[in-house]
């Protein structure tokens, strides 16, 4: 099913969304993933946070679906151990020209920044790469993310790696592992798989695990089943290699 948007009604007013493709993964979370809200999303295990990146990406893809940019924030540090590669987002659906990317010499100047963009208007997708879990990154800096997205529309992906929740006010919280695919026709390697775990959210009941693949070309999630060989690492990894993107 190709991913589209619908409106829900939260319990903090009128909020819209875009739809998965799954249909009981987008029943439990009301709809779809709410649109101008902070969500947190954690590797399961540190051999995930490719397999983390990855579904992150395809989120950023699925909700931004106009012209406006998809701005990546991230630490200097992870830009020179993990430099994001513009063929790697193509294979996943995303026009790399559309991304600015902008790397930070520390957590703080990082935050601080992620606040400023995620009050633009004008910028669809806000990803924030956070690694471990800086002093920084407190319920209050959480809650400064959230209310900009709030109050400017911007949907904001906080990616989480090698770092355990805490405190936090995202709306949604998932933890990210990768898995099996089902191989396509002639032996050819599968879609992007994951196993996702909901974690956390604001207003509705937690809980649930879903098995999911990326579809490219309608640039949706959809079900599959748990067989065939891993692939998602692999994904991860090519998007994290080559030169870097243009940055601000």
């Amino acid at each position: 099913m190709q991913g589209k948007s619908v409106s829900i009604e939260a319990q903090d007013g009128a909020c819209h969304s875009t739809a998965l493709g799954h249909s009981t993964l987008d029943i439990a979370i009301g709809g779809g993933l709410a649109r101008g809200r902070l969500h947190e999303l954690f590797a399961a295990e540190r051999a995930d946070s490719s397999s983390a990146a990855g579904f992150t990406a395809m989120l950023a893809c699925l909700v931004n679906q106009g012209r406006a940019p998809l701005f990546w924030l991230r630490e200097d540090m992870a830009e020179r151990q993990a430099r994001l590669y513009p063929p790697g987002l193509a294979e996943i659906g995303i026009d790399p020209e559309r991304i600015v990317l902008v790397a930070l010499p520390d957590p703080v100047t990082l935050l601080r920044t992620a606040v400023d963009v995620a009050r633009c208007a004008s910028v669809g997708v806000a990803v924030i790469e956070v690694w471990r879990s800086p002093r920084a990154l407190d319920l209050t800096a959480s809650r400064r993310l959230a209310l900009a997205a709030k109050a400017s529309g911007v949907t904001i992906l906080l990616l989480r790696v090698e770092a355990e929740p805490g405190p936090s006010a995202a709306q949604t919280r998932w933890s990210v592992h990768a898995a099996p695919s089902t191989a396509l026709e002639a032996g050819a390697p599968g879609r992007p798989s994951f196993i996702i775990k909901l974690l956390r959210q604001r207003g509705r009941p937690d809980g649930g695990t879903w098995h999911l693949e990326w579809d490219r070309d309608r640039s949706s999630f959809r079900d599959t089943t748990l067989s065939g060989s891993m692939v998602s690492v692999s994904l991860g990894r090519s998007l994290a290699r080559g030169a870097p993107l243009r940055t601000g």
